[in-house]
């Protein structure tokens, strides 16, 4: 074992004392990644002019496991962040490190960590490097089992800011139940059953905010230092079928993202799944009021979040089919989706000799209702019914079929509507209707070396009007790969947004080490993960990334 790995642990942990004995008998593992690019200003697609020219993100995991200890850290270095991502992470230093200890009935965790109760709706800490999130919190964390069927959480903790740490202290507790393992009758029903129920607060000390001015003389919020959370949840399985319920309450918690109104929070997520061989269902809904929750009441942005909403609409990965991604709208909506995958049986008429795989995806989130009141609780609503305003819908249907042990192919259509106003913040700006059509071919011309290519449209007559997209990938398993690509916007009416969007890239894969080298512009943007999103500049240079694990 390296005894550097060692020295740096201990010296991170000076409250741990171990035995050089116990250290050598461990084992340590971990991961790195690099990311760096070189950036030419180019005028024609508003990229800027970047001083330093290469920027770069980087961090390296280092784990450690004895027995039932482990303890672990991560290095991060942003010299400087590159562009998108926010210019507070400027700097390097050990983000991350914890220590832990597991037995049969206790985990105990200290230092920095992450968790999620239940579906998130009051809970989740993670993170997105692509969207630059990372909520870790650094506390407390105990899981006890006390007997089978049994598990409960509780931990206390301040969120990651950066480098910092927020100014709220947050504390939770979990606790959930399998009913079949607690009780005897109910060991060997078909009908599976779990009971969840969590609750969080926030910690907060009150500052002084100033709303308006009455006769010139300011007047300031009354805050509530404490918001509570509560939520509960139950999920039920049998043979193909399966159900999940969460409801969450949260008290009132006046924030920079709900303006600061004094009203409660609510949010109801509802998941219903079917499948069997050749067929499987995906039913959702959801209705969310006010529910940001921050350990940081004045943030805005993707940092100190507490909680998680997810977006029930399908992330698509295509270049062009990820133009317009939904962000979930914390101050109220009400969003479905659904989703069919069946699989045409090999020998039917459209089955062929490999079968063919069929999707068909629906989503929609709309506003909730609101009646405006002028008092600090803001509005009041209705509960199931949904308002008159269309945030998002996408209809989409996706082909897969094998023709052969050398050609298969998968084709996608799109109809979406989009609203710019809300999603992006850009009043009266007209909602996008696009239609988006993709052909993804591969074609093998031995086991080691394949030819896929992507050709993509887009069509709309609203923001930038119609794109097309076309890629070639040229594939030696398992090591290498060569791609050229691009994007290309017109019809336009402004002649000099009627440009091309190339891209060449070039990778190297052994084991567990990867690097890839790609040259070309890159629009500008959002992405989103999950209904989390952050804004991509524009960007003209090379890109150079490199992965590793041990």
């Amino acid at each position: 074992m390296n005894r550097k790995i060692l020295i740096l642990i201990i010296a991170l942990f000076p409250g741990c004392l171990f035995a050089q004995g116990f250290l050598e008998g461990g084992k340590v593992t971990g991961n790195f990644q690099l990311d760096a690019q070189y950036y030419n200003k180019d005028s024609l697609i508003g990229a800027p002019d970047v001083p330093e020219k290469m920027l770069l993100n980087g961090f390296a995991n280092i784990l450690y496991t004895q027995g039932n200890f482990s303890a672990g850290v991560r290095y991060e270095s942003y010299q400087n962040p590159m562009l998108g991502f926010d210019k507070r992470y400027k700097g390097s230093g050990f983000a991350y490190r914890f220590a832990s200890y597991t037995n049969d009935q206790f985990e105990i965790t200290v230092g920095n960590f992450y968790e999620q109760f239940g579906s998130g709706l009051i809970l989740r800490s993670y993170e997105e490097r692509n969207l630059g999130l990372d909520n870790a919190f650094d506390g407390i964390r105990v899981r006890y089992n006390p007997f089978q069927g049994v598990t409960v959480k509780g931990l206390i903790g301040e969120q990651r800011y950066f480098w910092e740490k927020g100014p709220g202290i947050v504390r939770g507790a979990d606790a959930e139940f399998q009913l079949n393992d607690l009780i005897g009758a109910m060991e060997d029903s078909k009908t599976r059953i779990s009971l969840g129920a969590s609750m969080v607060s926030k910690y907060q000390a009150t500052e002084d905010i100033i709303f308006g001015y009455i006769d010139t003389v300011g007047y300031k919020y009354v805050l509530p230092e404490n918001v509570a959370a509560f939520a509960g949840r139950i999920g039920l399985n049998r043979g193909n079928f399966g159900l999940n319920v969460e409801y969450a309450h949260k008290s009132k918690d006046p924030n920079a993202d709900n303006s600061f109104v004094y009203r409660d929070g609510q949010a109801l997520l509802l998941t219903a799944t079917y499948s069997q061989k050749g067929l499987g269902i995906y039913l959702s809904a959801k209705r969310i009021d006010n529910m940001a929750f921050k350990s940081k009441r004045t943030e805005k942005g993707n940092m100190l979040n507490i909680n998680y909403l997810p977006a029930l609409t399908k992330q698509h990965t295509y270049s062009l089919a990820a133009i317009y991604p939904y962000a979930t709208q914390p101050n109220g909506e009400m969003a479905l989706q659904g989703e069919i995958v069946y699989t045409i049986p090999k020998g039917k008429l459209l089955g062929g000799k490999y079968g063919t795989e069929v999707k068909l995806n629906f989503s929609r989130a709309n506003s909730i209702d609101k009646t405006n009141l002028n008092d600090t609780t803001g509005y009041e609503s209705s509960f199931f019914k949904p308002g008159d305003e269309l945030y998002f819908q996408d209809i989409n249907v996706e082909i897969a079929k094998k023709f052969s042990k050398k050609l298969k192919a998968t084709c996608t259509y799109i109809n979406l509507i989009y609203n710019q106003s809300v999603i992006e913040g850009h009043p009266n700006e007209p909602d996008v209707k696009a239609n988006i059509a993709i052909a993804d071919v591969t074609w093998k011309f031995t086991d080691k070396k394949a030819l896929r290519t992507e050709i993509q449209h887009l069509w709309t007559k609203e923001d930038d009007k119609n794109w097309v997209m076309g890629l070639l990938e040229y594939s030696i398993a398992p090591a290498w790969f060569f791609s050229v690509s691009d994007m290309y916007n017109y019809g336009n009416d402004v002649k000099d947004k009627q440009i091309h969007y190339m891209n060449i890239a070039a990778g190297y894969s052994r084991g567990t080490n990867r690097i890839q080298l790609s040259y070309g512009k890159q629009r500008e943007g959002i992405i989103c993960v999950g209904g989390v999103c952050r804004q991509v500049p524009a960007s003209n240079g090379f890109s150079l990334s490199i992965t590793s694990s041990f």
